[in-house]
């Protein structure tokens, strides 16, 4: 592990032990104390997420993008003051702290009994969002991680979230891809943050006016359990509870090749993803390249 690693690690590790235990509004105060001073340094995760939100809100002034990337890290550390807090919140305030609407689209999917798959950008906290799950209707789901390095930092999510009732997978392509469909099979719930491709094999989709790739995992999943596709946004008020909204089913196309139908499914999925960001652009934390044009390399001479 290098003297980096040791220092991510071990910074995590802080917050997880320590943030956790801070009353609720001083940990709210010191999210947004980091949250500005990162922003004024204006390192490459600002000056990213001011990049995309450009594309998001095209008529954006200079000005407009500055406000708008100040409250998205603002929503950003938001996320992780509650992201460490979350293990030591009572069931209650789990209960009460997410507010999504439409949910009987989760629900009735369910009782159909043949598994649901919720599909997420990476809005507000997805992670309150699954406690919801867990503890408010008392559903387990299976979703996937990134494996992160150092393979310490990993262990620590992978525990943070199964304390939170979620089964965890690697992010491993075959592997995590069959654990998924048997457990959609046997009639139950994934949920998969899906805005972002990790593969470089995903689906080329447009996204506000530009090409962008996103992971085919859900749409094929469906394709291949009959599960139900359900595309779902996130945002924060200015109260403490989250809010969010469960979209009408993504339908798989009567007609057409597996790859095309897998395109349109993506694309439908990217279009409510879309919708969502488009109302909230602060609370969504892609602090990475996305777009095809950000992610090709330089032409010409080096």
């Amino acid at each position: 592990m290098t003297a980096a690693e040791r220092l991510t690690d071990g910074l995590y590790g802080l917050g997880w032990s320590t943030v956790k235990k801070l009353p609720e509004p001083v940990a709210a105060r010191l999210g947004r104390t980091v949250a500005d001073a990162a922003w004024k340094r204006r390192g490459k995760g600002v000056q990213r997420l001011e990049a995309n939100y450009a594309r998001v809100v095209p008529d954006a002034s200079p000005e407009r993008l500055a406000e708008l990337s100040r409250a998205g890290m603002r929503s950003y550390l938001r996320y992780w003051m509650e992201s460490f807090r979350l293990p030591a919140w009572s069931a209650e305030r789990v209960r009460t702290g997410f507010d999504p609407k439409d949910a009987h689209h989760l629900t009735d999917g369910l009782a159909a009994g043949k598994g649901v798959i919720l599909a997420l950008p990476h809005l507000a906290n997805w992670d309150l969002a699954g406690a919801w799950v867990t503890t408010a209707l008392g559903i387990p789901f299976t979703t996937v991680a990134e494996r992160l390095k150092p393979e310490t930092l990993y262990d620590r999510f992978v525990a943070y979230r199964e304390g939170l009732g979620m089964e965890v997978l690697a992010h491993s392509g075959a592997s995590a891809f069959g654990t998924l469909a048997r457990r959609l099979r046997d009639g139950g719930l994934v949920c998969l943050v899906a805005d972002r491709d990790l593969s470089a094999s995903g689906v080329e989709v447009d996204f506000f006016g530009e090409r962008a790739r996103m992971p085919a995992g859900p749409a094929l999943l469906a394709q291949q359990t009959g599960a139900r596709l359900l595309p779902v946004t996130l945002w924060y008020d200015d109260s403490p509870v989250m809010q969010g909204r469960v979209h009408p089913p993504v339908e798989v196309p009567g007609t057409g090749t597996r790859t095309e139908r897998t395109a349109a499914m993506t694309q439908a999925l990217a279009d409510a993803f879309a919708s969502g960001i488009a109302e909230h652009p602060e609370d969504w934390h892609m602090l990475q390249r996305l777009w095809l044009a950000d992610l090709a390399p330089a032409k010409g001479p080096a």
